[in-house]
């Protein structure tokens, strides 16, 4: 599983003293990984009205994750046909 650096991402902030210095979204404290916990069962609407943070904020987090993800994933590795030689396929 790969380490997001939540510094880059301009919605979220950590504070010392607020939700033990977690990454929260900026100007609340709801724990980023909220989003992540509760995604699979509510919309985004629906985390925008029981979270109390917005739209923006909620799609700037899951923009974020997938982004950093996806640059931190290896090149996929592939058998040519009639080959069978690997080669590096680098995922965009």
């Amino acid at each position: 599983m790969a380490i997001l650096d939540w510094s880059q991402c301009l919605a979220v902030e950590s504070v010392p003293g607020k939700r033990s210095g977690a990454w929260v979204f900026r100007g609340t404290r709801t724990p980023v990984s909220t989003v992540f916990e509760n995604l699979q069962d509510m919309s985004v609407d629906e985390l925008v009205q029981e979270f109390g943070v917005t739209r923006e904020q909620v799609q700037a987090v899951l923009q974020f994750a997938a982004h950093s993800t996806e640059a931190q994933s290896p090149p996929h590795k592939v058998a040519t046909p009639g080959s069978y030689t690997e080669v590096d396929i680098p995922i965009e």
